[in-house]
């Protein structure tokens, strides 16, 4: 899903940006007095493509960068106790005991910025965070799934979080080539169509290997992790957190394939930035107006159709008045009753209500009242 809001988002605002950095670009680096390229000149297109692949390239960069910032920024179970990853079950216990000294509810002090709650909330995570590192199956699902393990019911041992896991790798994938299908038929994805399949299949032998095995995937042990610390100084990456940064990473190869891809094949010479097939650049956002529009026209026309059919069984009670607002109020009670009571959100709603009900109930009450 995320691959389709990302390649849709993309058709309109990189044309903009582009538009921009060129009258920029022209403002800086031409002379004053001198001529500019004009539109529809073989120069200016050229530029003009150059362009659009720079800003492009850094937006991709930059997803890159805020990727790695987020989960820098959300730490792990290791760094919240400022735990090496090797750490043994007695040094979790050890430094838990430790933390527990300083942040206990009852020995912790409040401050304006800081409530009892938040000193609750974080004695409690950090109770959730060793119990999770001294279990040795919990502590190979979260590293290889990330803290959603702490959820997960009737999982004991590791067979059971890697069913569990399993049972979440394969519909991500599954919609993920079900939606890379259906955009290829639609003309979406005409460049580099082999190449996002060989990305997919890619992803997911890398992760169904990550989370299966009993050990760390190499690549992170022998080459990134000691990267990482030896340039940035910074936290070693768990299972999970690389899993993440490789789907997005993914997403933005896939951006790369149809913004940069079409234009580094790009003819210019005619004052056009060309692209292969025929096409001209801006050509995809037009045909996605167009394939929008169309969708609104046959959302209207299916409320008109609508419309009539209901007019057409109310017919034969014209002029009634009795059975019309009969029928009216009937109609709204099976709405109500099959459409709006059947949403998730609502029946939530009314199940916390009744339980609310019954614990407020007087001894001896029954039902809800």
């Amino acid at each position: 899903m995320s691959n389709l809001v990302s390649l849709l988002g993309w058709s309109f605002l990189p044309n903009l940006v582009t538009g921009w950095v060129q009258t920029i670009y022209y403002g800086i680096a031409i002379r004053a007095g001198d001529p500019k390229p004009q539109p529809g000149t073989p120069r200016f297109a050229e530029h003009r493509r150059r362009i659009h692949i720079l800003v492009v390239s850094a937006y991709l960069l930059y997803t890159i960068y805020e990727a790695d910032y987020e989960i820098v920024r959300a730490g792990s179970f290791y760094t919240d106790l400022n735990l090496p990853l090797n750490a043994t079950e007695r040094e979790v216990k050890s430094r838990f005991r430790r933390m527990a000294a300083v942040f206990h509810p009852d020995k912790a002090s409040t401050s304006s910025s800081t409530t009892a709650d938040d000193i609750n909330a974080y004695f409690v995570h950090l109770k959730t965070a060793a119990d999770t590192l001294t279990d040795p199956a919990r502590r190979f699902a979260y590293e290889r799934f990330g803290p959603d393990v702490i959820s997960w019911q009737r999982c004991t041992t590791i067979k059971d979080y890697v069913f569990h896991g399993a049972q979440i790798l394969g519909p991500y994938y599954g919609v993920a080539a079900a939606l890379m299908y259906g955009l290829g038929l639609l003309g979406y994805l005409d460049w580099g169509r082999y190449e996002r399949w060989l990305v997919l299949a890619i992803m997911f032998v890398f992760e169904l290997h990550t989370v299966t095995r009993p050990g760390r995937p190499a690549v992170l042990e022998k080459v990134i992790n000691p990267v990482l610390a030896h340039v940035a100084g910074r936290a070693p990456y768990l299972p999970f957190q690389a899993i993440a940064l490789a789907r997005k990473l993914s997403v933005t190869i896939y951006i790369a394939f149809s913004q940069i891809g079409p234009l580094l094949m790009a003819d210019t010479r005619g004052g056009q930035v060309q692209l292969a097939g025929g096409r001209k650049a801006g050509d995809d956002e037009l045909v996605l107006r167009q394939g929008l529009d169309r969708l609104e026209a046959m959302a209207n026309g299916l409320d008109s159709d609508t419309s009539r059919l209901l007019e057409m069984e109310m017919a034969p009670f014209a002029g009634d008045a009795d059975v019309l607002g009969t029928m009216n109020g009937r109609v709204k009670e099976w709405l109500v009753q099959n459409t709006i009571r059947q949403d998730p959100m609502v029946r939530d709603a009314l199940g916390r209500s009744f339980v609310r009900r019954r614990i407020d109930a007087p001894a001896g009450a029954k039902g809800t009242k």
